[in-house]
C-alpha cells in the first residue's frame, strides 16, 4: 500500500521589520499631540515617554528634537519638553499660510491629469461612507487625505511637506471640532463636492474661490465667528 504524502512545510514568512526606536516615539508622542492627549502647558519628560514606547532616552531625545522643529513643543535642558499651546495668532497664521499653498495648488490642479479627479471622488466617496458610518476620525483623515492629494498633484516635494505639516497643527487645533460642530460634516462634504466639480469643469477662479471659503472656516473658529 502506498504511503502518504508528506505535506510539504508552509514557507516561512519574514519577520517585520519594527521602525526604528526613535521613529516609534515620534509617532506616539505625534499623535498624543495631535488628539489632544498632551494638551498645552503640559511637561514631557524623556524618562515617562521611554517608558511609554518600550525604548531607551537616545532615541527619546531625537524624535523630541523633530517635535521642536515642528514647532509643537519646546525643549527644556533637564528638564523636558514642554508642549506648546495653540493661540488665536497660531491659527489664523496656519489658516492664512493653508490657503497661499491651496489656492495655488487648486489652480494649478485645473491642469493635472484625469487621475487626480478619479482619485479625489474615491476619497469623497470613502468620506461620505465614514460620516454615515459615525466614524468622524476616520472622516477627518480622509478629509486631510483629500486637500493633500490637490497640493501633490503639483509636484512640488518642499510644498508638499511643508503642507503636511501645516495640516498636522491644525488637526491638533481642530480635532474636537466634528464632534462639536456636527452642521460642519455636511458642509464639509458639500464644498469638496463643489471644489470636485469646479476641478472637472476646469475653471480655476472657482477653485480657488471655494477653497478659500473652505480652509477660512477655521478662522473663523479662531475668532467665534464660525457660521
Amino acid at each position: 500500500m502506498p504511503s502518504a504524502p508528506s505535506a510539504v512545510p508552509a514557507p516561512e514568512r519574514p519577520p517585520v521589520k519594527r521602525p526604528p526606536a526613535a521613529d516609534r516615539v515620534y509617532t506616539h508622542v505625534k499623535q498624543g499631540l495631535l488628539e489632544r492627549r498632551y494638551e498645552g502647558g503640559t511637561l514631557l519628560t524623556e524618562g515617562e515617554l521611554a517608558d511609554e514606547v518600550g525604548v531607551s532616552r537616545t532615541p527619546v531625545r531625537e524624535a523630541l528634537l523633530r517635535l521642536e522643529m515642528e514647532g509643537l513643543i519646546k525643549l527644556y535642558p533637564k528638564k523636558g519638553a514642554l508642549v506648546l499651546p495653540v493661540s488665536a495668532q497660531e491659527i489664523a497664521d496656519v489658516v492664512e499660510t493653508r490657503q497661499l499653498v491651496e489656492e495655488y495648488a487648486a489652480r494649478k490642479a485645473v491642469d493635472a491629469p484625469p487621475g487626480l479627479v478619479a482619485r479625489l471622488e474615491e476619497l469623497l466617496a470613502r468620506q461620505k461612507e465614514q460620516v454615515a458610518a459615525g466614524d468622524l476620525a476616520g472622516a477627518a483623515a480622509t478629509d486631510r487625505a483629500f486637500h493633500a492629494e490637490i497640493v501633490r498633484s503639483g509636484g512640488n516635494e518642499i510644498l508638499s511637506r511643508l503642507y503636511d505639516q501645516l495640516r498636522d497643527r491644525q488637526l491638533r487645533m481642530g480635532v474636537a471640532v466634528l464632534h462639536s460642530h456636527p452642521d460642519r460634516v455636511a458642509k464639509t462634504l458639500t464644498e469638496h463636492e463643489e471644489i470636485l466639480r469646479a476641478l472637472r469643469s476646469g475653471d480655476a477662479e472657482a477653485a480657488v474661490a471655494i477653497v478659500h471659503r473652505h480652509v477660512n472656516w477655521f478662522s473663523n473658529l479662531a475668532r467665534g465667528e464660525v457660521r
